[in-house]
């Protein structure tokens, strides 16, 4: 006798069994696959998060024109926009809507908080999570699904400290910091290399990330003939301290601020004090070979340069296609299984691999000057 089986029984049935509902039907990859992007669409950071979801956008509508395929089957793949306000909040309510959604890996978080927050919520899931966020913390939760596509903290705090220790000697230094996990870790990252070093701190101190009231850091800059500020502030908040310098006169001074200053907005600063320097994990598309070709396509897609790191989320997005292929699944535990131990063809980059941990194996750290109204690399390396 035939025995036919009724597939929303089968696929009820699974599902209480706690099945992964990727079993179904004949094929372990559906028709679209889902890919999860979550980064500040809105706010002060909207630039920066725009830019990292383009370079998914990018990616994908590449892949999807090639015919992208996993065991010979034709895939289509979808991303899926979350605006995570830059705040745990939105962070939270984000990530439940991808994973609502049924996405098979999420490219975000921008700000290490709302990293810290979301990657618990992933994991239950077992969904990759691919982060630009840099805080050590985040790895540190020991979760199998967290992947960072950069250099974290840890690294760019000793960049921070060791290059303003002896490429910009003061007689005081200042550290100041948003608050967040991102600056605050950096700043006392940066704060520990330059007392290895036996420089004079004169003033250590955390705002929150929206202060621009900065009148009395101002004049106590000025009161301590402050040399070198380590910046771990957002641009606008930059921008708005050497103002209040300008008005006061203090302007014989080098700023070293974080990832977050090196933006072209910062330009406006330049006439502002001597020297302006920032730190990132997130080099600039223009030192990589491939990197040209990146660009054209990129402005070709929006009428404009990237703002940050859309080439990371562009080479993430690749290595997560080759994380299906060789998964030869959309299933998130085996997506997550392929890129624990891959070797990940970056497109722009060259190579995405991790360690145990999770932490990027090949990120590095760029000094950074601005002058003449662009960014030009001092010195970069792995290891500071």
């Amino acid at each position: 006798m035939k025995l036919e089986i009724n597939r929303r029984q089968f696929a009820a049935g699974a599902a209480a069994l706690g099945l992964s509902p990727w079993l179904g039907g004949c094929s372990k990859v559906p028709d679209v696959v889902k890919i999860g992007v979550a980064q500040p669409l809105s706010g002060p950071l909207a630039a920066l998060g725009q830019d990292l979801l383009n370079g998914v956008r990018l990616a994908v509508d590449e892949l999807n024109k090639a015919g992208y395929s996993v065991d010979g089957k034709r895939v289509t793949f979808e991303v899926i926009a979350q605006d995570d306000r830059a705040d745990a909040a939105g962070g939270r309510a984000a990530a439940a809507q991808l994973l609502e959604a049924g996405v098979s890996a999420v490219i975000g978080h921008l700000n290490s908080g709302v990293s810290l927050e979301t990657a618990p919520l992933y994991a239950a899931k077992n969904v990759p999570q691919l982060i630009i966020s840099t805080n050590p913390k985040i790895t540190q939760l020991g979760l199998p699904t967290t992947f960072r596509i950069v250099a974290n903290d840890a690294l760019q705090a000793r960049a921070i400290g060791a290059f303003a220790a002896a490429q910009l000697d003061a007689k005081a230094y200042a550290v100041a910091d948003d608050g967040t996990p991102y600056g605050k870790g950096l700043a006392d990252g940066a704060v520990a290399e330059l007392k290895k070093a036996n420089k004079n701190i004169a003033l250590h101190q955390s705002f929150d990330d929206k202060t621009v009231a900065f009148k009395d850091l101002a004049a106590k800059l000025k009161e301590a003939q402050v040399g070198v500020f380590v910046c771990m502030l957002n641009d606008f908040q930059a921008l708005a301290l050497l103002q209040e310098l300008q008005k006061i006169g203090h302007t014989r001074m080098a700023l070293l601020g974080g990832d977050l200053v090196k933006t072209a907005d910062m330009a406006k600063g330049m006439d502002m004090v001597e020297q302006i320097y920032a730190t990132s994990p997130v080099l600039d598309v223009g030192e990589f070979t491939t990197g040209r070709q990146f660009l054209e396509k990129y402005i070709a897609a929006y009428q404009k340069p990237p703002a940050y790191g859309g080439h990371y989320t562009y080479d993430a997005m690749y290595v997560v296609s080759e994380a299906i292929r060789k998964a030869n699944s959309a299933d998130p535990a085996a997506i997550t299984k392929v890129l624990r131990s891959i070797n990940g063809y970056a497109p722009v980059t060259g190579t995405m691999t991790w360690d145990e941990t999770g932490e990027q194996r090949y990120g590095a750290v760029g000094v950074y000057e601005l002058r003449k109204a662009s960014w030009e690399l001092r010195m970069r390396s792995d290891r500071w």
